[in-house]
C-alpha cells in the first residue's frame, strides 16, 4: 500500500496531466529513487528504469515496488516512455540518452529531478552552484558558512544528496545550497536561483557532448530565468566566465586572485579580501590548491548576498575540512603523503590537482577515458612529478601522450598501481590519486574508487 498525501487540484508543481497518466523516471541511482519516492507520495503514478543492471539497482527496485512503482532495470521501455505524461530525469542521465530522445520525438515534457524538487521547495532560498571544476567544494563551503553563520543550511544536488530528497523532509530547510551538473541545467526550465555562481569553465564531458559549445550553451541554462533581483557570483579571472554571463539580468559580483574585486585575494599579503576589508589570511583555509582559494572567494561572496554576517567568515572558514574524494588526505606513512582525489574524472580536474602539489608526487592516472589525448597533461606535469602510474582503460592512451615528458609506468589495477608507487617514492614525496577518468571500467563511482584507494593505502 503506498502512502500518499492529500492532493491539491491546484498543485502548482504537479500538473493535472500527471495524475491521470503515468512519470517515467529515468534513472533509478539515489535521484531517480528519491524523484519516485516524492511523486508516488504526492499521488502520481510512476514507470522507473534504468539502462545499467546491478545488485544495488535491483535492490532499489525492490524497494520501490511496494510503494506502487513499477520498475525496469537493465533496460528502458521506450514506447512506454514515448506515453508517459512527462519524464524526469536522473543527473547522469546525457540529453542524448534513448530514452530522453524518445520522449522528445513524442513530444513529452522533460525536467530533470533538480527542476522538480526547486519547484517543491519554491519557499527555500536556492544558491546553485555550476561550473567544470570545484562545484561540491563550493557548494558544501556554501552551506558549511550559512549553517555556521546561524542560517541552517543544507547542501544538496549533484554534490550527493538528491534535492528531491530534501523535499521529502517534513521540514525542509530555508536555505539550499544546490550543485547544478550541465546535464540538469539542460532540463531545468523553471529552475531560479536566488544566488547563481559560475566556478570557472573548461573542456569536461565531450565523451558525450558533440562540441565545446554545446556544453557550454548548457552552463548557460542557469541565467535562463535571470531577472534584476537575482545575484551572480562569477569567476572575474575566467574570461568563458564573464563572456557566458554577458548581457544577464541580474546584480553580478566578481572574485579575483590577485586583483582587487568583490571578493579577492591579496597574493602580496596573502590574505582573503571583501572589497577593502580583511577577512584573513591563507592558513586560516585547511584546504589544498589555490583553486580552493577560488572556491573560498566564490562561497563568501554567494552567503554575503543573501544576509551572512561578514564578520564572521573567517573563523567559520577555517572549521572547513576538504570533502572526501576531492584532494583528500587519506594518510601520512613512512613520510609519504597519500591524497585521494578520485572525484577528478577529466584531465581538467586533474590539472586543479597537479597544480596544488608543492612536494615531489608520483600521479595514478586511468580509468575510463573522456577523451582521446591526454597530452595536453604534459606541461602542467612538471619536474616534480617522479613517475605516472596508469592503471585501467585508459591506460594505453594515457601512456601515449605523456611517455615524452615523463616517466610512465603502464600496470592492470588500481592495486598495482598503488604497489608500484610504493616502490617509487621517497620520505616526503606524495602518491596523488588523480585519475582523470571516470571509474566506470572497474568501479560504481567514483566514491567507490576513492573508498577502495583508502582501503587498500590503509590496510597495507
Amino acid at each position: 500500500m503506498r502512502p500518499v498525501c492529500a492532493v491539491d487540484p491546484e498543485d502548482p508543481v504537479i500538473p493535472p496531466s500527471w495524475r491521470v497518466g503515468e512519470v517515467a523516471v529515468i534513472g533509478l541511482g539515489r535521484s531517480g529513487a528519491a524523484a519516485s519516492r516524492w511523486l508516488v507520495a504526492h499521488g502520481v503514478r510512476v514507470y522507473a528504469s534504468d539502462a545499467s543492471d546491478s545488485a544495488s539497482l535491483r535492490a532499489t527496485a525492490q524497494a520501490l515496488g511496494p510503494l506502487g512503482v513499477h520498475t525496469d532495470v537493465g533496460r528502458h521501455d521506450l514506447d512506454r516512455v514515448a506515453r508517459a505524461a512527462a519524464v524526469i530525469a536522473s543527473p547522469g542521465v546525457p540529453p542524448d540518452a534513448a530514452p530522453l530522445a524518445a520522449a522528445r520525438d513524442a513530444g513529452v515534457t522533460i525536467r530533470s529531478e533538480l527542476d522538480l524538487a526547486a519547484a517543491a521547495l519554491s519557499d527555500a532560498t536556492l544558491i546553485v552552484v555550476t561550473g567544470t571544476n570545484g562545484k561540491s567544494t563550493t557548494t558544501a563551503l556554501v552551506a558549511h558558512l550559512l549553517s555556521c553563520a546561524g542560517m541552517p543550511a543544507v547542501a544538496a544536488g549533484n554534490i550527493g544528496r538528491p534535492l528531491i530528497d530534501v523535499a521529502l523532509d517534513p521540514v525542509p530547510p530555508r536555505w539550499l545550497a544546490v550543485e547544478a551538473s550541465s546535464f540538469q541545467l539542460h532540463d531545468s526550465p523553471g529552475l531560479a536561483p536566488a544566488v547563481g555562481v559560475l566556478t570557472n569553465l573548461a573542456p569536461d564531458h565531450l565523451d558525450r557532448y558533440q562540441t565545446l559549445e554545446a556544453y557550454y550553451a548548457d552552463k548557460r541554462q542557469l541565467f535562463r530565468n535571470a531577472t534584476a533581483s537575482t545575484t551572480w557570483v562569477l569567476n572575474g579571472d575566467d574570461a568563458p566566465v564573464i563572456e557566458l554571463a554577458r548581457g544577464v539580468p541580474g546584480l553580478q559580483r566578481t572574485w579575483r586572485q590577485g586583483h582587487p574585486a568583490d571578493a579577492w585575494f591579496d597574493t602580496v599579503a596573502n590574505r582573503f579580501m571583501l572589497g577593502d576589508d580583511v577577512l584573513g589570511s591563507r592558513d586560516l583555509l585547511p584546504l589544498l590548491g589555490a583553486h580552493n582559494v577560488d572556491n573560498a572567494l566564490a562561497a563568501v561572496l554567494a552567503v554575503v548576498a543573501v544576509g551572512a554576517p561578514a564578520a564572521t567568515l573567517s573563523e567559520h572558514l577555517a572549521t572547513f575540512r576538504a570533502l572526501p574524494h576531492r584532494l583528500e588526505p587519506v594518510a601520512d606513512i613512512d613520510g609519504v603523503l597519500w591524497i585521494n582525489d578520485s572525484k577528478a574524472t577529466s584531465p581538467a580536474s586533474t590539472r586543479v590537482a597537479i597544480r596544488s602539489m608543492t612536494r615531489p608526487y608520483v600521479l595514478l592516472l586511468g580509468g575510463r577515458p573522456k577523451v582521446t589525448s591526454f597530452a595536453d597533461l604534459a606541461p602542467d606535469i612538471g619536474p616534480s612529478c617522479r613517475a605516472v602510474v596508469t592503471f585501467g582503460e585508459a591506460a594505453g592512451v594515457i601512456a601515449h601522450g605523456l611517455q615524452d615528458a615523463v616517466r610512465v609506468v603502464r600496470v592492470g589495477s588500481m592495486g598495482d598501481a598503488i604497489a608500484t608507487a610504493r616502490t617509487l617514492v621517497q620520505p616526503g614525496d606524495v602518491v596523488l590519486l588523480s585519475p582523470a577518468c571516470t571509474s566506470f571500467d572497474a568501479f560504481a563511482d567514483f566514491e567507490d574508487r576513492g573508498d577502495t584507494f583508502r582501503r587498500l593505502v590503509t590496510e597495507a
